[in-house]
């Protein structure tokens, strides 16, 4: 096991906390170091419209989705729109229970409460809080995979 040194760095320009691991080779130590760190925070940290940061625990994301130019984080407790793009977002939480189904919305599958596949081939999601979202036809054998791998 390689020593680690931990040091901390005051800075008043981040928001929040930002951890660097810094190492001579990108190794399963490394990788099993950040795994660690993501494992404890289980935060979403985004960007809201005014600039400020806003910390969101990911087991309370309900949809993230695009209404117009706006992407909404809907929670169990609120919704707030915010400056980062549904993109951005799916890189970051695809090694989570998260799964884009469409061009517009990514959604919590832990929040899912009823899974309705249809004779015509589609997928109608039945989430927490009543809300009803559609899977584009594309993304259902992707979807149907995940849920495979998730029994």
């Amino acid at each position: 096991m390689k020593k680690i040194k931990v040091m901390f760095e005051q800075n008043p320009a981040i928001k929040g906390i930002e951890v660097t691991v810094r190492a001579s080779e990108y190794d399963d130590e490394v990788t099993g170091l950040i795994d660690r760190i993501e494992e404890t925070t289980n935060v979403l940290t985004v960007s809201g419209m005014d600039g400020s940061y806003i910390n969101i625990q990911m087991n309370e994301i309900i949809l993230i989705s695009v209404y117009g130019k706006q992407v909404r984080v809907v929670t169990e407790h609120e919704s707030c729109t915010i400056a980062q793009s549904l993109q951005s977002l799916e890189n970051i939480l695809e090694k989570y229970q998260f799964m884009r189904i469409s061009r517009f919305e990514i959604v919590n599958l832990d929040k899912v409460r009823k899974f309705d596949f249809t004779l015509s081939g589609t997928l109608r999601m039945e989430l927490m809080g009543g809300m009803e979202v559609w899977a584009s036809r594309r993304k259902i054998p992707l979807i149907r995979k995940k849920l495979m791998e998730r029994e």
